[in-house]
């Protein structure tokens, strides 16, 4: 279940946090950028972001905001998106095929597609937009997650100024899982704009200023390369004590809970990939695996981010489901410490990967200020600070 936690909004909605009478203002800043832990707990309090139930302290990260499934899911035929002047809900009664209560847990089945209205809506201003992504767990499961607003024509995307419901698209790819009303598989971040900014401007550090930041602190473990962006390759001479290049997912497993830490043993859901004299692997088609980049990295403390897809340049496979990275993820007094863990799908072919082969493309950029919490202090989700090749923390070591 669920670990219990702080309510920053009580029942009724209002807030039992500091007001501004105590000498805090609540404001929200005035720079752009990704906005940090800080400014999203005041966004809650001038209620910008909304519950239907009350908004736990933990749900807010160094610069993202956990996202709770509410208390209904739908099971659908297709994945849509609403489009101009159309709600969610009016699809979901065009395309539904079965409702399904979450309140004391459901089994969602693998390759199905299921619409979720979370727990959260929002109220933003005409100054900051939102976005989303899967959390990391949640793309380490291959639970494909996206995140819907009304009249959205992308996903994973809300816009300045938008105002009502958002919902997860949900689809487990190999294991079917055990979700919810309160199971967390997205997060949301938000981004303030200037003035004289469009709200889908490039916000991304150039690869001018990441070779620039990285002369005055490293920000990988070795060269940099930068082409759009940090560029990271596979790691497939056996990582870390572990002589395993990587983990392939089994296709007919038990079911998975997605709220149970430390609750599933690795040898019943994953095979390990032993690590060839050749340094190769070959990826079946539609097969799931848990690969490591080459590098270690981390994100300083002023910067956030993001693994974005990859160039179809570089191969026929996808790299990520999951691709956000808080400030101070992997950075540690010795330098760059965390590999970046990839969930790895072929497309339609075999394709053969070589170790130190550039798979994925991590793009930097700037938060507004640094968070008062960064990843992996007290106060912070820690389960994959100075991560080697690491499953998601469901699983235990056999």
């Amino acid at each position: 279940m669920t670990q219990a936690s702080t309510s920053i909004f009580g029942r009724d909605g209002q807030s039992s946090f500091p007001t501004a009478a105590s000498g805090q203002s609540f404001d929200l800043g005035g720079r752009s950028g990704i906005l940090p832990k800080q400014r999203i707990l005041a966004m809650a309090h001038r209620r910008m972001i909304q519950s239907t139930t009350p908004l736990d302290e933990n749900q807010i990260q160094p610069a993202s905001l956990d996202l709770r499934l509410g208390h209904k899911a739908y099971r659908v035929r297709a994945s849509f998106l609403p489009g101009k002047g159309r709600s969610v809900l009016s699809r979901i009664e065009d395309l539904t095929y079965a409702e399904i209560d979450l309140e004391k847990g459901a089994v969602l089945e693998r390759n199905c597609v299921y619409i979720i209205e979370l727990l959260e809506h929002l109220d933003l201003p005409e100054s900051i937009s939102a976005l989303a992504n899967p959390k990391s767990s949640t793309g380490r499961l291959d639970i494909f997650t996206r995140v819907i607003a009304n009249e959205a024509s992308q996903f994973d995307f809300v816009p300045a100024g938008y105002q009502g419901k958002i919902y997860a698209e949900v689809c487990p790819r190999t294991f079917s899982v055990m979700v919810r009303t309160g199971s967390r598989l997205s997060q949301l971040r938000f981004r303030r704009r200037a003035g004289n900014q469009d709200e889908h401007a490039d916000f991304r550090l150039s690869d001018r200023d990441l070779r620039e930041r990285h002369s005055k602190g490293a920000i990988v473990d070795g060269p940099i390369a930068a082409r759009g962006g940090l560029l990271l390759s596979v790691h497939l001479a056996g990582a870390d004590e572990a002589q395993w290049a990587g983990f392939r997912a089994q296709t007919y497993t038990d079911v998975i809970d997605v709220d149970r830490v430390g609750a599933y043993s690795t040898r019943d859901f994953w095979e390990p990939i032993p690590a060839r004299p050749d340094q190769r692997l070959i990826l079946d088609p539609h097969q799931f695996y848990i690969l490591a980049s080459k590098e270690r990295m981390r994100v300083p403390s002023d910067l956030a981010a993001e693994m974005v897809p990859i160039d179809p340049s570089m191969g026929e496979f996808r790299a990520h489901y999951a691709g956000f990275f808080d400030p101070g993820f992997g950075d540690q007094a010795s330098g760059p410490s965390a590999r970046a863990v990839l969930e790895v799908r072929s497309h339609e072919v075999p394709f053969i990967l070589e170790d130190g082969q550039f798979v994925g493309r991590l793009v930097f950029e700037k938060m507004t200020e640094q968070p008062d919490t960064l990843y992996g202090e007290a106060g912070s989700t820690n389960n994959y600070q100075s991560q080697g090749l690491k499953l998601s923390k469901h699983f235990i070591a056999d």
